[in-house]
């Protein structure tokens, strides 16, 4: 569904406990005590017929009998009482629900389907049926019954499994770990995992999410969910079931959605330590600080086994070393000898804090009778401001928990071994390298004439009115060279027809088919390239690009022996067939890589009326559009990532008055990852529409901007324009504004939204020009713009305004 009310659900104001008892065992008994043990301390109402009071409270005997409208409710009675309830909650105006017991028969799950139609009137968020609960310990709200009371942290949990919950939040207990939320899915018959995560991707309280998961329902809001969090913070995910044959596919889906992905639920658990105690900025290297050899060689095989990189030593950190530490062995790791004092761990911080080559600090270190753990813990925080990349421990035994827990005060995170250090540090550089993925910028897509694709579709169409459902042997060849594709109908290649420098590398066997939840996937198939290495299986998602074929390519051994670029322009080529000819179902085809050059070898291609949604939007081309406009040839159409090097000059062309009333404050330049983000949008929740025209060198300018993005439920989208500084006056912003309204319109979008500052006079004035109300803001010095986009939504708001009127005389 959407992220509406999930605000409800994670920052509770008042909480109801339908059929709360003190029964022994009973669910409703277990729920109650827990929110009482949690300790939340907003209004809160036990319901219950059979009783008067519980715990001090005073028993409400029927939800229609509350004396407000709970924030959210726990519902803890048999499936057949949820639709009278859930309609009784609606109408009270309650925006969250969580049903903890389960539906298990046919009769529990009809009763589900009522009560989700009971909830939709009133957009009244359910979480389950079969939750453990949602916790939110920062606020003290234990809905549900989780095992434990849960300490407030910065990761935030999501799993589908109640007892794999359960198990973490115990585990994390007892190490004084906590969590700014934890939820347990259970049967996600409203609230799922792309909802919770849209919401926790801007969560303030949240560094990073930590999931668990089996499946995935709604692929499409998923992956537009994980990628929008995956920007903001890391997020990883814990899949079990490597026999299963889709998990392939599901490796490739967290990959290109910029998660990383985990193996194991030790490798998750230590990341709760990681991420949710530590404030480190993980680079691609590091250094260690041990006490002696033994534990530096130790460290260094963790290190390497992880496939972490230690920091080259500085040479001149060891004139410095000699100063200070005359003792010490200096390189990487930097062991500091059996005789070594706690003072000298922050001596060693100091020491490298000099050198920023060095890296994240690591002090690995068991007790010794000099250098006790908890004194050495004491010299870590003492001196942890040297560490600028932040700072990491291992102390072998562990430590006692008051140790623990000041280490934690200080965001220093603690680990049990070397091996367990080094692969969280490890899975933070695939995040930071995932993430870095998503902020590329892609080399250009190739030309592909407008024509030609217009005749690629009506084949596939003509060919489906024929009754044809394949297109085999020249028709398929055909169809892909409209493409841009080398394609040719060759038997398997013959060694000894060709010398050695004419010879293919390798075929690569590609398919694509329609899954039922990701919709069209790719799977690439390479043997093995010295027959002991095991061959290469890998999925992608369309759309794919340039860099995002690469990718793929270079995770092949083969990707070193020719050149990449025919390889990234074929597979390139075959994702925009698929995009752009909807009719493709299914292919199969051998990819034939020469060292300089691709061939597509006897192609066919399954055809059909209608196939599954791609689980990430490609570029919507529809909205391309030629005209004719003050003299120029303006192309308007949607902004690609190639365009980053143009709206560079775009910004640096606007002067700082019109940069200052476009973002609200003075404005310097924007970096690589601040232009990423403006240029690579997720085209299912965002639209920005650029005017371009081509300069007399050749290159694309673009001119102006505007942009809208659309809250996960599309009830309302936000707006902004800009035109360049020397294009203004000429009604270029008139121009894009109507095609943005008419965008947000065509998509089903309720109201479109702005702001501007007050002193804004040209903004206000178009925005007025374009049909906006201009309303005030809680800010004096900015003024809001609204507009209704469909009629119901005029209508209503006509009504509430006559309303207010007569209310007002």
């Amino acid at each position: 569904m959407t992220v509406r009310n999930l605000d409800a659900l994670f920052r509770p104001k008042s909480v109801a406990v339908i059929g709360a008892s003190e029964r022994p065992g009973s669910t409703g008994a277990m729920v109650w005590a827990r929110v009482l043990e949690g300790g939340f301390d907003g209004p809160l109402w036990p319901v219950n017929p059979n009783h008067a009071t519980l715990g001090g409270h005073t028993v409400i005997g029927d939800v229609g009998d509350l004396p407000q409208a709970p924030s959210v409710a726990v519902i803890c009675t048999p499936p057949a009482t949820w639709p009278g309830i859930i309609h009784k909650l609606g109408g009270l105006g309650t925006r969250a629900a969580i049903i903890v017991g389960e539906a298990r028969s046919d009769d529990d799950r009809l009763a589900l389907r009522h009560a989700l139609s009971a909830a939709r009137p009133h957009l009244l968020r359910i979480v389950g049926p079969g939750s453990l609960g949602v916790v939110s310990p920062a606020l003290r709200a234990h809905l549900g019954a989780p095992s434990c009371t849960v300490k407030a942290g910065g990761v935030a949990w999501v799993s589908q499994s109640n007892a794999l919950t359960n198990a973490v939040l115990g585990w994390a207990h007892a190490r004084g770990l906590g969590f700014s939320h934890a939820v347990a899915l259970g049967g996600e018959a409203d609230v799922d995992a792309g909802d919770v995560l849209d919401y926790l991707a801007s969560d303030p309280g949240t560094r990073a999410i930590l999931l668990e998961l089996d499946s995935v329902r709604a692929a499409r809001k998923f992956m537009s969910a994980a990628r929008a969090a995956a920007r903001n913070k890391p997020v990883l995910a814990l899949r079990s079931g490597r026999a299963d044959p889709a998990d392939a596919l599901y490796t490739a889906a967290f990959r290109r959605a910029g998660m990383v992905r985990v193996d194991a639920l030790d490798d998750l658990l230590d990341e709760i330590e990681t991420l949710g105690v530590g404030r480190v900025a993980a680079g691609a290297t590091a250094t260690l600080i041990t006490s002696d050899r033994g534990l530096a060689t130790l460290a260094c095989d963790a290190f390497a086994a992880a496939g972490d990189t230690l920091a080259p030593w500085p040479d001149e950190a060891s004139d410095a070393l000699r100063q200070v530490l005359p003792h010490a062995v200096g390189g990487n790791p930097l062991q500091l000898g059996d005789d070594a004092r706690p003072e000298h761990f922050g001596t060693a911080l100091k020491l490298i804090a000099d050198h920023r080559s060095t890296g994240t600090a690591f002090v690995v270190h068991a007790s010794t009778h000099g250098a006790p753990v908890g004194e050495v813990a004491q010299a870590l925080i003492a001196n942890q401001r040297f560490a600028y990349r932040g700072l990491l421990a291992c102390f072998f035994g562990g430590v006692d928990a008051a140790t623990r827990d000041a280490l934690h005060a200080q965001g220093i995170p603690v680990h049990t071994t070397p091996q367990r250090l080094a692969r969280a540090f490890a899975r933070l550089i695939d995040y930071r390298m995932g993430r870095e993925l998503l902020m590329q910028t892609p080399e250009g897509l190739p030309a592909q004439i407008p024509a030609a694709i217009d005749a690629a579709q009506a084949q596939a169409r003509a060919a489906l009115t024929a009754g044809e459902h394949q297109l085999t042997g020249a028709t398929a060849m055909t169809f892909l060279r409209r493409f841009g594709l080398r394609v040719e109908a060759q038997p398997d290649f013959a060694e000894s027809d060709a010398a050695p420098s004419t010879r293919p590398v390798v075929d690569i066997a590609v398919e694509l088919h329609d899954d039922d939840n990701f919709g069209p996937v790719f799977r690439f198939v390479a043997p093995s390239v010295d027959g002991v290495s095991e061959a290469l299986r890998v999925y992608g998602l369309p759309p794919l690009n340039p860099m995002l074929a690469r990718d793929i390519v270079t995770r092949s051994r083969y990707a070193r022996l020719v050149s990449p670029e025919p390889a990234l322009a074929a597979l390139t080529a075959l994702s925009q067939a698929v995009c752009d000819v909807k009719e493709i179902v299914g292919l199969a085809l051998t990819l034939r890589v020469f060292k300089e050059h691709v061939v597509v070898v006897n192609p066919t291609l399954s055809i059909a009326t209608t196939r599954s949604r791609l689980a990430i939007v490609p570029y919507p081309r529809r909205f391309e559009e030629t005209l004719d406009w003050q003299g120029l040839q303006v192309t308007v159409r949607p902004i690609r990532p190639e365009d980053e090097a143009a709206h560079h000059d775009f910004v640096e062309a606007m002067t700082p008055e019109d940069l200052r009333l476009r973002f609200f404050g003075a404005v310097g330049s924007f970096d690589h990852s601040q232009l990423a983000r403006m240029t690579q949008i997720d085209y299912d929740r965002e639209m920005a529409l650029i005017a371009t025209v081509m300069s007399d060198e050749g290159f694309t300018r673009t001119l102006g901007v505007v942009r809208a993005v659309a809250d996960p439920d599309n009830e309302t989208a936000e707006f902004a324009v800009a035109v360049r500084s020397d294009q203004k006056g000429r009604r270029l912003g008139q121009l894009l504004m109507d095609r943005i309204i008419k965008y947000a319109r065509a998509r089903g979008t309720h109201w479109l939204v702005g702001e501007a500052l007050r002193e804004n006079g040209p903004m206000i004035a178009l925005a007025k020009a374009c049909g906006f109300t201009v309303t005030p803001t809680e800010d004096p010095g900015v003024v809001g713009f609204r507009m209704a986009l469909d009629e119901a939504t005029d209508a209503t708001n006509a009504t509430n305004a006559t309303a207010e009127s007569a209310q007002k005389k």
